[in-house]
């Protein structure tokens, strides 16, 4: 059945849009209920937005939440199937308190989830589908792309110790080099393990410029593999008329205790912070006891209301 879009607001245009998006990249739509059971998410707090969550007791007793989060619900509820692919598309309200409210609000994000045999192939297409989802929001946007393992191994190059990798983590999030080089000095590093990794804060741009660099820093530190990987995972932008949209920012960090591989945040003029994310989790899905890698990304949709009449009109979507 066709719809009319005259009678849609701009906010049910852009889900229509991107579930069309994404049903024509081979996605199936998941679709999930509205509760789970409290301790999914208690035992993955780190991993969530926001600590916050709705809680209520069921009939029998169970404690239950009104899910904050879609990505923990997939992997509960699909089977782990490490050889296969399962491509899944969403869009779900999740309950949560947003950065800077003071009260819980009922907010609708899309996204995709690839489960399964992932390779460096699907997390380039993975990585494309997120770029061409920030072109259907806005025409200026940015997609930042980093890869953990890189980084890794620079925090390992500074110290054996956890704390002080921990610390130093902190300071690479907040674009801190003095930090890094207290740090240093504190933990009696050689003074280059901490300029190595406040030259990579320094490794912002377009992919294409940035690469060199980037090679040029980790030439002899055993980071060849994950180089390559990088390298191999950014081909896809080749030739797509995106390349200047698509940046290297290694100061875009999450949790590495859910997080390996390839992370990437989308921003558009305007917004302030980002309004979609993603990444690989395989770390996430041995915490939850699954064989099968995992990359993804959610776009959140609440932060595009503060986008406001800018002239970024959403597109007309195709039937899928």
């Amino acid at each position: 059945m066709k719809l009319d879009q005259a009678i849609l607001d701009d906010s049910e245009k852009l889900i229509l849009a991107l579930r069309s998006l994404y049903l024509r990249s081979g996605f199936v739509r998941y679709r999930m209920g509205k509760f789970e059971e409290y301790d999914l998410y208690v035992k993955n707090k780190d991993f969530l937005i926001s600590e916050n969550i709705l809680t209520f007791t069921d009939t029998d007793g169970t404690l239950m939440a009104l899910k904050p989060d879609v990505t923990l619900s997939i992997i509960k509820n699909r089977k782990d199937e490490p050889d296969k692919l399962q491509k899944l598309c969403y869009n779900e309200n999740v309950y949560r308190v947003p950065k800077g409210a003071g009260a819980f609000r009922e907010l609708m994000q899309a996204g995709v989830e690839c489960i399964g045999s992932v390779d460096g192939r699907c997390v380039g297409e993975t990585l494309r589908l997120a770029a061409e989802s920030l072109a259907l929001c806005a025409s200026d946007f940015a997609l930042t792309v980093s890869h953990l393992d890189i980084l890794r191994g620079l925090l390992r190059d500074l110290s054996d110790d956890r704390t002080v990798r921990e610390a130093a983590l902190r300071c690479v999030s907040g674009k801190n080099a003095h930090g890094i080089r207290e740090l240093g000095r504190s933990a009696g590093a050689e003074p280059e393990k901490a300029e190595a990794l406040c030259e990579l804060l320094g490794i912002y741009g377009a992919y294409a410029d940035a690469l060199p660099r980037l090679e040029r820093l980790c030439a002899g530190r055993g980071l060849e593999d994950e180089l390559s990987y990088l390298r191999g995972v950014l081909s896809v932008f080749d030739g797509s008329g995106m390349e200047e949209r698509i940046r290297l920012d290694f100061s875009s960090v999450s949790n590495m205790n859910y997080y390996n591989g390839i992370l990437f945040k989308g921003f558009i003029r305007g917004i302030p912070g980002s309004v979609l994310s993603g990444g690989q989790y395989d770390q996430l899905m041995r915490k939850m006891g699954r064989r099968s890698r995992a990359v993804g990304f959610a776009v959140y949709l609440d932060m595009l209301e503060r986008l406001g009449d800018t002239g970024n009109a959403v597109p007309a979507f195709a039937e899928a």
